[in-house]
């Protein structure tokens, strides 16, 4: 079984949650450092979970108001 890098695989979770409505649109999602905690990953890896859902525009960016859940309608490609 191929071992799936961490940054993905919360990646992964996150669309999931948004598909299973546990995430609506404009939802905020927990900072770096929350996230990171929750996961017991670094910080480093967080910021690899947004950059990726940033660029599939799954999430939203607002300089310091925090991150955002983007409409699935909005995003790029089927993550």
């Amino acid at each position: 079984m191929p071992i799936t890098a961490d940054y993905i695989r919360i990646a992964d979770e996150i669309v999931a949650d948004v598909r299973a409505k546990k995430l609506t649109p404009g939802d905020k999602l927990p900072s770096i450092t929350e996230l990171a905690a929750l996961h017991k990953v670094s910080p480093s890896t967080v910021k690899q979970v947004y950059v990726r859902l940033e660029a599939l525009r799954v999430i939203w960016r607002h300089q310091g108001k925090g991150v955002f859940v983007n409409d699935p309608q909005l995003w790029m490609r089927e993550p």
